[in-house]
């Protein structure tokens, strides 16, 4: 599977972005999908993960109430509309994604996806 992400840019403080995450080489269907971010100098953190059975969500905390992640399968896409930007919002997002299920408690883990995107920077200016 290969994955594109999409839809970063330059936002003030309080305005909003869709990232995409357009896959090809097979459906996504029936893969788990997230999103992380790394900041500057910081290490990759979780922002939000979805399950393909059910489609439950999780949220990193930071960003609980303000993101929401969503898939919309006859595009064979992963989206994240991100609205209240921080400018601590700033980081390069990455989607990932892993075939089947994932336990809910490692749906945060990094290594448990098995293919990336190439990642789309987000900068939130105060």
């Amino acid at each position: 599977v290969q994955l594109q992400a999409s839809g970063g840019g330059l936002v003030q403080a309080g305005g909003s972005l869709k990232l995409s995450c357009a896959a090809s080489g097979r459906t996504i269907s029936s893969d788990s999908m997230g999103w992380f971010r790394q900041a500057p100098g910081k290490e990759r953190e979780f922002v939000a993960a979805i399950d393909p059975w059910n489609g439950s969500t999780r949220y990193a905390d930071s960003v609980k109430g303000r993101f929401t992640i969503s898939r919309d399968r006859a595009k064979n896409t992963l989206y994240l509309q991100m609205n209240s930007l921080k400018p601590e919002d700033t980081a390069i997002y990455y989607c990932a994604g892993r075939d089947g299920r994932i336990i809910t408690s490692h749906m945060s883990r990094a290594e448990v996806y098995s293919y990336w995107g190439q990642g789309t920077l987000v900068t939130v200016s105060s």
